[in-house]
């Protein structure tokens, strides 16, 4: 009894694996030059301040091969670099939190105005991004020292017969950071409320329900989407700042942003400044991403998973 053989079928997978290259290629042509840039030019320079910072340093300036956590922990164990983190969270959360305060009827404006105001507001929160940063700092400090408009106007209008001194104050640092960096607050909450359909604020006012009520229980949860994004912004790049802590804060209320300057510039201790970088890399990370995430559980739990 013969058996016959059948030839074998020739296998699918190079097939298979050709035509999902093919259909994933535009997508890799368009991602590959923003990901060989981000690589070369934030990937690699962060792991050479990472591998920096465990690095020893000698007095003379030398640096030893080798890798040391000593670094850390001259930053954990001195009082006055645990105080400066201390204020750069703290004003770093105050500037996130009163610029969405003032983010959310500017952004209304912009998604729920008409043509002309949307322009008009639009406009004027992004014209001051024209003015380079050390300008608007600068013109910050002549408005609230001693001698500035803020108290001439107090003066004038018999509110203040000495006005405070807001000048190298966290006050200044703050005031100015809300103020260089409300846009990027605005404009994610404004693109979030424009997806909003308005039939649901509609509705909900038909109910029975206030504007006040309405804007609380429809339009701010279907908007938490866009808050993150502006609230992580302003946090990030008021915890990274380091013009307006310098010339507004000065030497009274440094962030770690000066800190980083001074143990670079001045001190040239490298390793150490590097240790003062990554931390605030890892610090200002951690809490995007809690904050980040309890606004999604939210935004879940109020839409009911809706996508």
């Amino acid at each position: 009894m013969s058996v016959v053989s059948t030839p074998a079928l020739p296998s699918t997978e190079p097939l298979v694996f050709a035509q999902t290259l093919r259909r994933w290629a535009p997508g890799i042509a368009l991602v590959l030059p923003a990901t060989l840039f981000l690589t070369v030019f934030f990937v690699w320079p962060t792991l050479q301040m990472i591998v920096l910072s465990v690095t020893q340093r000698r007095v003379d300036g030398v640096l030893i091969e080798g890798l040391t956590f000593d670094n850390y922990l001259r930053l954990f164990s001195n009082d006055l670099y645990l105080r400066v983190l201390l204020r750069t969270l703290r004003l770093a959360a105050a500037s996130s939190l009163v610029a969405v305060l003032l983010a959310y009827p500017l952004a209304i404006a912009i998604a729920r105005g008409g043509p002309a105001l949307s322009r008009l507001v639009t406009i004027t929160l992004v014209a001051p991004l024209l003015v380079n940063v050390v300008v608007r700092s600068y013109g910050w400090s002549a408005i609230l020292n001693n001698a500035g408009a803020l108290a001439y106007v107090l003066k004038v209008t018999g509110l203040s017969s000495s006005p405070p001194a807001l000048l190298y104050t966290e006050w200044a640092v703050l005031i100015a950071c809300v103020h260089v960096y409300l846009p990027f607050v605005v404009m994610p909450i404004a693109t979030a409320i424009g997806r909003i359909e308005p039939s649901l604020e509609e509705a909900a006012r038909v109910a029975g329900a206030s504007r006040m009520m309405a804007f609380l229980r429809v339009t701010c949860p279907l908007s938490l989407p866009g808050l993150a994004v502006g609230a992580s912004l302003a946090f990030s790049l008021t915890a990274a700042a380091y013009v307006m802590p310098q010339i507004l804060g000065g030497n009274f209320s440094p962030l770690l942003g000066t800190l980083i300057e001074q143990q670079v510039l001045t001190l040239s201790d490298w390793p150490f400044g590097a240790a003062i970088s990554t931390l605030l890399i890892l610090v200002v990370l951690s809490v995007n991403l809690v904050f980040i995430g309890l606004l999604n559980r939210h935004f879940s739990r109020w839409t009911g998973g809706a996508k």
